[in-house]
């Protein structure tokens, strides 16, 4: 099972100014692109009830599920479940490649449980000075950069390899 990352960061490494601004809001139009070729792709999005929640509406073309203990949300399916376990579930279902969208306590959660081959990251030419971090958590695993892009107006696509057999020391 592929599991991908993917996420907008200022400059200065934030994904939000706060709990309720959402990236698609202040992110370029090449990251809005990418976001939607790559999670129609995967067919299948994950993310926390706070990243659900700022959506206008449920993603269409793509199985949306969100990580909550006590909620349901129309138009998503909700889990509980331990990443590896919830990857398994999507695999007998037919899905070969899982988005994970966020927010930082999500990205951590699939990060320290080692199921994240790849981090699609974009940095766009913004600098909030506070906010939320990419991970809510110590993720200390190395990256290998696999393909990067510059668009016209400074945003950078990023496409990361997650390293697991090396850790940072």
């Amino acid at each position: 099972m592929n599991c991908f990352i993917i996420a907008a960061i200022t400059a200065d490494g934030y994904i939000a100014q706060n709990e309720s601004q959402t990236s698609f809001l202040w992110t370029s139009k090449e990251d809005k692109k990418r976001f939607i070729e790559l999670t129609k792709r995967a067919g299948v999005i994950v993310m926390g009830s706070t990243t659900y929640a700022s959506l206008p509406k449920p993603l269409k073309d793509r199985v949306n599920i969100v990580y909550s203990r006590s909620k349901n949300f129309e138009g998503a399916e909700t889990t509980q479940d331990a990443p590896a376990e919830l990857l398994k579930k999507l695999e007998t279902r037919g899905f070969k490649e899982v988005a994970i969208c966020g927010g930082a306590h999500i990205y951590s959660l699939f990060m320290n449980a080692k199921v994240v081959n790849k981090i699609f990251l974009t940095i766009e030419p913004l600098v909030f000075g506070s906010g939320i971090k990419l991970f809510s958590e110590e993720s200390p695993f190395k990256l290998k950069l696999l393909n990067m892009e510059k668009t016209e107006s400074g945003t950078l696509l990023l496409e990361y390899e997650v390293d697991y057999l090396n850790p940072v020391k």
